[in-house]
């Protein structure tokens, strides 16, 4: 589990700078400035989870509380239903699939609080 965290981590990381830089280089004069905004919003949230997924991976220890397990998998969750549904939207998908993004700030909730509930615990 781990190796999946950072992993992830890493991979979400590279894509959350490559899908930023896409977008202030290629993508701004494209879409409206609203459309922009939130493919900057899924961007962001990428980021601050990628790095969070890495903090879980680095405190990851075998066997490790299912609280933290439980936190890595939320910010994974949430990294793609939050995110990859506004990139979805920024890119013109139908704006109804902006009801999957709060179930992805949901996810991302879950793990911080599970987060949490593990550094409590210790």
């Amino acid at each position: 589990m781990q190796r999946l965290f950072l992993s992830f981590a890493a991979v979400s990381g590279f894509i959350s700078v490559c899908l930023g830089a896409f977008a202030a280089h290629g993508l701004k004069h494209q879409i409206s400035p609203e459309s922009f905004a939130i493919w900057q919003t899924g961007v962001q949230y990428q980021m601050y989870h990628a790095l969070a997924l890495l903090l879980v991976g680095l405190l990851y220890q075998s066997p490790a509380s299912k609280a933290l397990k439980l936190s890595g998998l939320a910010f994974i969750l949430g990294s793609f239903l939050f995110s990859g549904s506004l990139y979805a939207i920024a890119l013109g998908a139908p704006k109804m699939l902006g009801i999957i993004t709060p179930m992805g700030g949901l996810s991302f909730l879950a793990g911080w609080l599970a987060l949490f509930v593990h550094a409590v615990r210790r």
